[in-house]
């Protein structure tokens, strides 16, 4: 199954039968010129993105100095920075973390704990 053109390709197949027409030309490059601004704009991170780094950042250090297990409602109150922040963002903001290996989440009585480090690989665990 071939692949589908994408709109650049496209442009470009038809730059290529156009040559001759100098204004088609200029019209198929000013668009080409669009498509590749749209895509740089994409790659910029958001605001949102911007500010759940500096959190992260605020979640490791208070981490860091707490050096034992919290849970989501004690890392709120030790960390000033985030006491603003709903639980479910909290969370979101430590499974990134986690992603990241920086973070490990332990459940201690069916709830989760989490502590600064990398979690032991499963393949070590068994």
């Amino acid at each position: 199954m071939a692949t589908k053109m994408t709109k650049k390709e496209m442009f470009n197949a038809i730059r290529a039968m156009v040559i001759d027409n100098q204004e088609m030309v200029d019209f198929i490059d000013h668009e080409i010129d669009l498509l590749n601004k749209k895509s740089s704009s994409l790659r910029k991170p958001t605001k949102t993105q911007l500010e759940n780094e500096e959190f992260k950042a605020e979640i490791i250090k208070a981490l860091t100095e707490a050096d034992t297990l919290v849970t989501v409602k004690e890392l709120c109150e030790i960390c000033e920075p985030i006491q603003g922040l709903t639980n479910q963002r909290i969370t979101h903001l430590l499974t990134a973390l986690r992603k990241e290996k920086k973070v490990r989440r332990e459940e201690v009585k069916r709830k989760a704990h989490f502590a600064i480090g990398a979690e032991p690989d499963e393949e070590e665990a068994a």
